[in-house]
């Protein structure tokens, strides 16, 4: 297994924040989207330990690797400016720390 597959290889997890406005509904989403445990915490250290914590991930993303896809993040990114920054500041700290980890924003498809 390589430590940094290439993204073609990941196992895709979508993170729609189409109509989230606040940080509990983007923890909610993010829960939900990556099968997170039932003690998860929904503040922003758990989302970054969670992220960075392999065993946490869902299914066979730990051999893989995973790709988290973030779309319909701009009326988030519109309604909570800083907390939108945290999320982005936790997003890339995550995949510095987790080679096998990638974040990306879809652009498109939300207003």
């Amino acid at each position: 297994m390589s430590e940094d597959p290439d993204l073609t290889d990941r196992l895709v997890v979508t993170l729609d924040l189409t109509g989230v406005t606040d940080k509990a509904g983007l923890m909610d989403r993010a829960a939900r989207a990556l099968a997170l445990p039932d003690w998860f915490g929904r503040n922003w250290d758990a989302l970054a330990d969670s992220l960075g914590d392999h065993t946490v991930w869902p299914g066979t993303a730990v051999e893989r690797g995973m790709l988290v896809v973030v779309r319909g993040w701009r009326s988030y990114a519109d309604a909570a400016p800083g907390d939108w920054q945290t999320a982005q500041d936790v997003f890339a700290e995550a995949v510095d720390r987790t080679p096998r980890l990638a974040v990306v924003l879809a652009l498109g498809g939300s207003s």
